[in-house]
């Protein structure tokens, strides 16, 4: 693919994302072009908290943005201050220059179900939370959700399936350092958008003979793994006491 086009809501970018990958020994196919997406929100309950701000970018082959757009919404409730001291958004601020909540979810749903549409897999870390809270605001605003996304590809599933064992955190700021990704600006949805599809393509390069080169096989076998290590980290958490035994973690992906 020696250049690529795509329209999103009214955009358009035309760049050269590099030299074709035939899959054969070189990172997967999946890599030339990949979409990125963060939510920074009101909390961290899927079901009831809002977004505050969004991210959906174009990165090519070698992790340069070549489309981006930004949203910042008005959620139409209190930013509360702890949320505030993450992404760095007031109530104040959203209400002043933020976009109507409605507006931005159909925005965001739109861009992403056009990428998806075209092909192009999505990249997200812990895609389960971002997928699922954008669904739930969809339907609180009467827009046309995302039901299946797919392709999306997770690289907090891909972490935990290719290096199991290794010690330590597993946040994107982590792994984004263990990487090798520079990450500015954690929190910020457009920082931890271009981080996470950069640190995709970092696990494709350095595990190209282990994964299926096709993001639809790599989006599937997400679905089991995300489930294997829900069941896994709901086992660990009951044996320190922090789960009681009757409680499991929800391994759905990308949407729970």
């Amino acid at each position: 693919m020696s250049e690529a086009t795509h329209t999103v809501r009214g955009m358009k970018a035309t760049k050269g994302v590099g030299p074709e990958v035939d899959g054969h020994g070189g990172p997967p196919t999946w890599t030339r072009v990949i979409g990125v997406f963060d939510l920074e929100t009101t909390g961290v309950d899927v079901a009831e908290d809002r977004i505050v701000t969004a991210h959906v970018g174009l990165l090519d082959a070698s992790g340069s943005a070549i489309l981006a757009r930004d949203w910042i919404a008005d959620p139409g409730v209190e930013i509360p201050a702890a949320a505030t001291a993450v992404h760095g958004i007031s109530t104040e601020h959203a209400r002043a220059i933020g976009a109507p909540a409605c507006d931005v979810v159909e925005q965001v749903t739109d861009t992403l179900r056009s990428l998806l549409d075209a092909g192009i897999p999505v990249v997200a870390y812990n895609a389960a939370f971002d997928f699922s809270l954008l669904a739930r605001e969809a339907s609180r605003h009467g827009v046309l959700p995302l039901r299946n996304p797919s392709p999306v590809i997770d690289p907090l599933v891909l972490d935990k399936a290719y290096d199991r064992f290794r010690r330590g955190k597993r946040t994107l700021a982590v792994v984004a350092e263990h990487y090798a990704v520079r990450l500015d600006d954690a929190h910020e949805a457009s920082a931890d958008a271009v981080a996470a599809g950069r640190i995709a393509q970092a696990l494709a390069g350095r595990f190209a003979g282990l994964m299926p080169p096709e993001a639809d096989e790599l989006h599937t076998r997400q679905i089991a793994w995300a489930r294997a290590q829900a069941a896994s980290l709901t086992e660990y958490f009951i044996s320190i006491g922090r789960l009681d035994p009757d409680t499991e973690l929800d391994g759905r992906w990308p949407i729970r």
